[in-house]
């Protein structure tokens, strides 16, 4: 489709908002983070509506999404969800408005589980963020208030884990340490590993809503409590000096600011942050490109926007967003730090949209 402007330089204009937006905190606590891109006129508030599930597709069927211009577009967009999708989101609304778009794109990062509580359970957003896939009783919120959400994959992302840079000790873990590090049974690093220093760990994650925990807890913890999430969590949330918040800004900071602490989020603030910060290898594998989408790196996972074919018929400017998305995701992920999805997957993305608004 047409394009108006350099994309680094929507990249720079977004993350710029994004970190304004994060505003440093005093404390380790849950916290909402919010974005409203700049608008050249005011909108409507944004309603709810209902929809139905997208089915498989065949290779055979056409898969072009019609062009959007965005200055042909009006009307207000609230999207709400994870914090991993957060500054993509951030960055395709920028140049969504840097294209023409005149409307108001509210985004608010809320934690995965917040952003479907928002669409599923109150009503109140047009789009969920979302860092994992969406739970059967999420689902069923959603049907009680006659929504049926829609999927669309929009990339890769892969969890880094962390550590302060003067950290010498740990440049490798095994998923079976990880798990140890991040629970009940050890408070000191010597706990997991005799050579490691006598010196308690100091842990900074993301929230109960997010779904960078969500995803930490079924991929490390639950393998190491044998399948038994209920153990897992309890494990996790019961470790010592354990500080978690929404705002990965928090995180980075709290593992920045002690020689002897570890955290983990998404890997793009990993690359915003990396001359502040350390990235550990998970059984000899770094994340990248490559690592991630291959599944290689173990600690990878796809990134969703999640709508519903009512709100994109009743409201087209929701639609338009959604499929300028689609269509631009690719010249912005790598620069905000995540990795593109495979081709069969935005292919499915795509065929998903044509079937909302058919």
């Amino acid at each position: 489709m047409r394009s108006f402007l350099n994309r680094s330089e929507v990249v720079v204009l977004a993350l710029s908002a994004l970190l304004a937006a994060c505003s440093p905190a005093a404390t380790a606590t849950t916290q909402s983070t919010q974005a409203v891109v700049p608008t050249q006129a005011e909108t409507k508030k944004p309603t709810e509506s209902s929809a139905v599930i997208p089915t498989a597709k065949t290779a055979s069927v056409d898969a072009e999404l019609p062009l959007v211009n965005p200055a042909d577009i009006t009307g207000g967009i609230y999207s709400a969800g994870s914090s991993t999708v957060y500054p993509l989101s951030v960055a395709v609304a920028a140049a969504f408005t840097q294209d023409g778009y005149s409307g108001e794109i509210k985004i608010d990062s809320v934690g995965t589980g917040g952003g479907f509580e928002r669409f599923c359970t109150t009503g109140e957003t047009d789009i969920a963020n979302a860092s994992r896939k969406i739970k059967d009783a999420e689902i069923a919120n959603c049907a009680a208030i006659n929504r049926t959400p829609i999927e669309f994959r929009v990339g890769t992302d892969a969890i880094a884990v962390v550590t302060n840079k003067e950290n010498s000790f740990l440049s490798n873990v095994t998923l079976a340490e990880l798990a140890m590090i991040f629970s009940d049974k050890a408070v000191l690093w010597s706990d997991v590993n005799p050579e490691w220093p006598a010196e308690e760990i100091l842990r900074f994650t993301p929230g109960t809503d997010s779904g960078t925990y969500d995803y930490f807890i079924e991929t490390v913890m639950t393998p190491a409590y044998e399948k038994d999430a209920n153990a897992a969590k309890a494990a996790f949330l019961n470790a010592a000096n354990l500080n978690q918040s929404e705002d990965d800004n928090v995180l980075v900071q709290g593992v920045e600011g002690n020689k002897y602490a570890i955290g983990f989020f998404g890997f793009a603030y990993y690359t915003e942050q990396k001359d502040r910060l350390n990235v550990v290898s998970l059984e000899g594998v770094t994340p990248d490109e490559t690592t991630a989408e291959s599944g290689e790196y173990k600690l990878s996972r796809p990134l969703f926007l999640y709508s519903d074919a009512a709100i994109m018929k009743e409201k087209p400017q929701v639609a338009a967003f959604i499929n300028y998305y689609l269509t631009n995701v690719n010249d912005l992920i790598t620069e905000v730090g995540y990795f593109p999805a495979s081709d069969e997957a935005m292919r499915a993305s795509r065929l998903a949209w044509l079937d909302a608004v058919k």
